[in-house]
């Protein structure tokens, strides 16, 4: 990245390597049809979609897309994250392999329904 802090989501995208740009467009665009009404921003320098809470975060690195939905998000997908890095709160997405649409799409569907229903809190 680029030394400029980013004031909104689509100048952190272009600071990104061109690689990552087209990988995080990507995966913006699968959680925005997942939470279309959401908002988006820059929380700890990071993109987000929040509605009451933070629903997920994502960011660029070196070689990985980071996805950021909560662990206990990720908790019921544990079998289907095995080929991926998973943090505590956060799954790896390589850029040199296809993203998991349906997986991100369902981790992300999850995320909405236990922050909608059960008032689920961000605690990143």
């Amino acid at each position: 990245m680029k030394n400029k802090k980013p004031e909104n989501v689509e100048e952190y995208i272009e600071q990104l390597p061109e690689i990552a740009q087209l990988k995080i467009t990507e995966l913006r665009t699968i959680l925005k049809s997942v939470v279309p009404e959401a908002k988006e921003g820059l929380k700890w320098g990071k993109p987000v979609f929040e509605s009451e809470t933070i629903l997920f975060a994502y960011s660029g690195h070196k070689s990985h897309l980071s996805f950021i939905p909560t662990g206990p998000a990720l908790k019921p997908f544990e079998k289907e994250l095995t080929e991926f890095t998973t943090k505590k709160d956060s799954v790896q997405f390589l850029y040199e392999q296809p993203l998991p649409e349906n997986l991100i799409r369902r981790i992300a569907e999850h995320r909405k329904k236990d922050v909608e229903e059960r008032g689920a809190k961000w605690y990143y």
